[in-house]
């Protein structure tokens, strides 16, 4: 750009340069400086991540199983910490697993989340911590019940976590241990995570609770890209040099 068009776009933005004569003298520099001074570097873009971006390695998985631990409220380092990827305290408090969702893609080196039997290749393990001492039929969900606060941090982590790996949220592909057997055909051990809510007596039966599951991590998933949205329009637009 030639420095006679400098000092009219310079103008034009609402700086002084001088005359419009070509010359690069004093008054055009210090109106550089001030428009300089001016600029705004676009913002970043807005982000709904819960599930830090460290936790999510970039590969490729093909589901998310959601679990209890059958603990307390807080996780085990023994038992809990190695067999999951995520783990939700009963305050909410995320806790990241041993193994990192990249060592679930190939399970043939011992070194993974055993979080489902015969299921862990391709599969995000997330669990609450909860339901120690619980019993099924009757239904007693013990001294350490899941709580809703824990379901809805749940719901918050599936769905940064489809978003993430570009899961779709179906039967097959989002679903707690209970539903393991019967929907991907693979053998478990009598688990019945999820086939009751203990703070949500209504839900009852595997399909029920696998059904609540993926209904409510649409939804998110719908409030995210709309926070996004308000966030992205009520971002004040850059002062940008033309």
């Amino acid at each position: 750009m030639r420095t006679a068009e400098l000092q009219d776009r310079l103008r034009w933005l609402g700086f002084d340069p001088g005359p419009t004569d070509g010359l690069y003298g004093e008054h055009t520099e210090e109106a550089i400086f001030d428009c300089l001074d001016r600029y705004t570097p676009p913002p970043p873009p807005p982000t709904t991540h819960v599930v830090p971006p460290a936790w999510m390695p970039v590969c490729t998985m093909e589901r998310v199983i959601c679990h209890w631990t059958a603990g307390a409220h807080k996780a085990n380092a023994s038992y809990d910490i190695p067999a999951y990827h995520i783990l939700i305290e009963g305050d909410g408090h995320l806790v990241r697993g041993s193994y990192s969702i990249k060592d679930n893609i190939d399970t043939s080196d011992g070194r993974y989340a055993a979080h489902t039997k015969n299921c862990n290749g391709g599969s995000i393990g997330v669990s609450l911590c909860c339901m120690a001492g619980s019993v099924e039929n009757p239904f007693d969900p013990g001294p350490y019940p899941m709580l809703e606060q824990q379901w809805t941090m749940l719901l918050a982590v599936v769905a940064d976590l489809c978003k993430t790996y570009a899961i779709p949220v179906t039967p097959e592909t989002v679903l707690s241990h209970a539903e393991v057997q019967g929907t991907l055909g693979i053998t478990q051990s009598g688990k019945w995570d999820y086939t009751q809510l203990a703070f949500d007596g209504s839900v009852k039966g595997a399909r029920a609770c696998g059904d609540k599951l993926r209904n409510d991590v649409t939804a998110r998933m719908a409030e995210d890209i709309d926070m996004t949205l308000a966030i992205a329009s009520a971002t004040p637009s850059p002062v940008v040099i033309p």
